[in-house]
């Protein structure tokens, strides 16, 4: 047995208890958790509006320890450091034969089967996209393990399985900011962290970043941010001003709301480039109109799992670590245990801090 936070039901709370995990079959590997990123993808899993089969264990950002490996995996054994892939590509359908793993059409496959079952009544429990991470073990499909190059901390590296990888994607492959480019980088949340760290990594010249919360300005301007801005009615108006009246060249939003989405786009000068990396509901609806899109001539972009190919992006982000390039622990602002990741929702939802880790 092992403890685990589990979700009920969408919307209920969590509930830290313990459950059963089958040895690994062939082709699965099992890990013992180090540590655990609190993201907002979990948060979006737990109310709704990311769809999961419950009950569930949420977690999806998690490095730790091999402790067993199934048939026909070879790629990792018993005591190698991993960090948790929540989205392996089948390496097979069509967006894999285009060379587009992060558009894989079977990576959230594991999520809709059953992978352990509770302690107390057997009911089966589902892996929350597939990697199941706010429990102190889990046990997931071999494309869901990578091995963690040297140099990098065990605990810390949970961070690079999905805000890291996500946020320097964004940059790399998606906005693709160039040395003395000016970027404006919408929420200060882990995401939003690993923007600004890597937009500078890139070289921008200027970096703007916006967030509701005015406590955040130390956090963002750590992370690299020249300039910070308190998100408002006149943000687009204000970050043009503090760029020769143009706007930014790029603007990575990470939020996921309609309304900052819009502020993105109107911050983003002429001929520019809005990515956004923010998930957000149906419900969030952004209009635009057919003289602006014709007379900006702005492109507009999603971006999903930073566009990245971990097994690639991973060494190099190791090497952006290890070089001090690339700051980790300055991004987790919450240590936290199992039974206070309702409570690290509670501060996400309102804006606080940035990313908030379960530590085993």
């Amino acid at each position: 047995m092992v403890r685990a936070a589990v979700l009920p039901e969408v919307k209920a709370p969590l509930v830290v208890t313990d459950i059963d995990l089958p040895e690994p079959g062939p082709g699965q590997v099992r890990v013992r958790l180090a540590a655990a990123g609190v993201c907002h993808s979990d948060l979006s899993l737990s109310n709704g509006t990311l769809r999961q089969p419950a009950p569930a264990v949420l977690g999806h950002e998690g490095a730790g320890t091999v402790v067993a490996v199934g048939e026909g995996v070879g790629h990792v054994a018993p005591g190698d450091e991993v960090v948790l892939n929540w989205a392996p590509a089948c390496g097979a359908c069509h967006f894999c034969g285009l060379d587009e793993p992060w558009l894989c059409a079977n990576a959230g496959a594991a999520a809709q089967r059953p992978y352990a079952t509770l302690a107390g009544d057997g009911s089966a429990l589902y892996p929350g996209l597939g990697t199941a991470a706010f429990a102190e073990e889990t046990v997931v499909a071999a494309g869901a393990v990578l091995p963690l190059p040297a140099g990098v901390p065990l605990t810390d590296a949970a961070l690079l399985g999905c805000a890291v990888l996500t946020g320097y994607g964004a940059v790399r492959h998606s906005a693709r900011i160039l040395e003395g480019e000016t970027v404006a980088v919408f929420g200060v949340g882990g995401v939003g962290l690993a923007v600004l760290q890597s937009a500078r990594i890139a070289g921008a010249g200027q970096i703007v970043a916006v967030d509701v919360s005015p406590a955040k300005e130390e956090l963002a301007r750590a992370a690299g941010a020249t300039d910070f801005v308190v998100s408002g009615a006149d943000t687009a108006k204000r970050i043009r001003g503090l760029t020769g009246g143009h706007g930014t060249d790029a603007a990575v939003e990470c939020v996921g709301r309609a309304d900052t989405i819009r502020a993105a786009w109107s911050a983003t000068r002429r001929g520019g480039r809005t990515t956004v990396v923010g998930i957000g509901g149906q419900e969030q609806e952004v209009t635009f109109s057919a003289l602006e899109l014709f007379y900006f001539a702005r492109t507009l972009s999603g971006c999903v799992y930073g566009n990245c190919d971990p097994a690639r992006d991973l060494p190099e982000l190791a090497g952006h670590v290890r070089a001090g390039r690339l700051d980790l622990s300055g991004m987790v602002t919450d240590r936290i245990g199992l039974e206070e990741i309702p409570a690290a929702f509670e501060a996400m939802t309102a804006g606080r801090g940035g990313r908030a880790l379960v530590v085993f």
